[in-house]
């Protein structure tokens, strides 16, 4: 028989040994810690980082529209801002020295024909010689040229709308004298669209090529994009400040655009040349040109090396270890092991 004290003791090695297997078995039982995390698409963008200017917004087609001639002002029917329609009258000038030369035109040509008449008569009865009568046609023909001049003269003493616009600029007035050719007014003609025309550097202008997108946010409507393309690149810069001009047609838009109007443009490098673009929120431990991501695999988060090629504020392009659509952690990121589980949050 076995002495109570030491009954005892056996009794409370074996509840403690049972009590540790206890343990044991729940400690088994644990479910591992998921982290909460957020996620999102690899998407693609430009291969080369943007450039930011700033633009100006510019009817495409800006006529500047004069008279032939000289001579007083009679009329400017229009003034900044107008729309006008094809064919409405704009400015004239005063007719009467216009219609005097007309008629002095037009009674030479005739007095040129009646000699010339004359002349065929008497030469057909062999008084006057070839010679003189060859002579006769030459003014007659002067004559006639001079007179179809004068009156093409007198229909360019009017301006009219070569087509549906808006007056951008009204540079004579009423009973002043214009000069032949001089500008009297600048057409923005509306059916050829818009433009923004843009300033550039030469570390930039060489990026660019015929092609490339340009986003484009106006003052006048913020936080609207508007979208351009690089139709126009200047081969020589401007003398005064040193830039390059580069011109970008704008896609139709329901807004009613004015010339004048400025905005920031961000242009896109590389005649659509893409990259896969990930969140700033997913990359890690940044080193030079390297950094760390999570990739989302199932319910598990696996740690990636990648090579950064640019940050922009939209993002990070990445040049190696990322493919467009693969799902990359954001939120939660910093927080994150390789292997560890994950609990995805919208």
């Amino acid at each position: 028989m076995i002495p109570d004290h030491r009954a005892t003791h056996l009794a409370a090695l074996a509840a403690g040994v049972l009590a540790l297997a206890g343990c044991s078995r729940q400690e088994a039982t644990v479910a591992p810690e998921v982290t909460p995390v957020q996620i999102a698409e690899v998407t693609a963008g430009p291969a080369s980082p943007p450039i930011e200017t700033t633009g100006i917004i510019a009817a495409r087609d800006e006529q500047r529209l004069s008279f032939k001639i000289g001579g007083l002002v009679q009329q400017v029917t229009v003034r900044e801002g107008d729309i006008v329609k094809r064919g409405q009258l704009l400015a004239r000038l005063d007719p009467t020295e216009i219609a005097a030369q007309v008629e002095q035109a037009r009674q030479l040509a005739d007095k040129a024909a009646r000699d010339l008449a004359r002349g065929e008569a008497l030469h057909a009865d062999q008084v006057i010689p070839l010679e003189q009568l060859q002579n006769l046609r030459t003014q007659a023909e002067v004559a006639r040229a001079q007179y179809q001049a004068a009156r093409f003269n007198e229909q360019s003493a009017v301006i009219t709308a070569p087509g549906d616009g808006v007056v951008l600029q009204r540079q004579v007035e009423e009973r002043e004298n214009a000069a032949p050719g001089q500008v009297v007014l600048v057409l923005g003609r509306q059916d050829s669209g818009y433009v923004v025309r843009l300033a550039v550097a030469d570390r930039h202008v060489v990026r660019i090529r015929r092609g490339d997108v340009v986003a484009l946010t106006l003052d006048a409507w913020p936080g609207q994009r508007f979208s351009a393309i690089v139709t126009q690149i200047a081969s020589a810069a401007d003398p005064g400040t040193g830039l390059f001009a580069i011109e970008a047609q704008l896609a139709a838009t329901p807004q009613p655009l004015v010339s004048g109007m400025v905005g920031r443009a961000s242009i896109a490098p590389g005649n659509g040349a893409t990259l896969p673009h990930a969140p700033i929120g997913a990359v890690l431990e940044g080193n030079g040109e390297r950094a760390t991501v999570f990739i989302a695999d199932g319910s598990v988060a696996r740690r990636r090396e990648v090579k950064v090629a640019f940050i922009t504020g939209q993002g990070v392009a990445i040049r190696e270890g990322l493919a467009v659509g693969e799902r990359i952690v954001t939120a939660g990121a910093p927080y994150l092991d390789d292997g560890d589980a994950i609990d995805v949050k919208p």
